[in-house]
């Protein structure tokens, strides 16, 4: 094989899988468009054998290939992560409000001080 050829094909390799990292390091919570730029979709299949379970649960790119390109996430896995993340934002929201209580008291103490400075002056 020609050396030039051969670093264009170790290029272009090298630009497979970095997009396969950040296909992979992008799937995070339910996904709301693929990486590839079509809609989601919620997708039942089907179980093989008798069972319970009505059957597996994807959240799939409307153009799904076994490429390693598209996003194919259990549903389960989605959903955990996403309440994950809405229970850290919460956590974060809750940090703020105390703050700001803690803030609010202040400037009503603030406001105290300067009033009876204004009135005992």
């Amino acid at each position: 094989m020609d050396p030039a050829e051969e670093i264009r094909e170790a290029k272009r390799q090298k630009d497979d899988f970095n997009m396969l990292r950040y296909v992979c390091d992008s799937q995070y919570g339910i996904p709301r468009r693929c990486f590839c730029g079509s809609s989601i979709i919620d997708e039942v299949r089907a179980n093989d054998t008798i069972d319970t379970l009505p059957g597996r649960r994807f959240f799939t790119c409307k153009n799904y290939e076994a490429d390693g390109f598209h996003y194919r996430q259990p549903w389960v896995v989605g959903v955990q992560e996403e309440l994950e993340k809405l229970t850290k934002r919460m956590a974060d929201t809750e940090e703020v409000v105390k703050g700001l209580s803690i803030f609010k008291r202040r400037i009503d103490n603030l406001e105290v001080d300067t009033l009876q400075k204004v009135c005992f002056d």
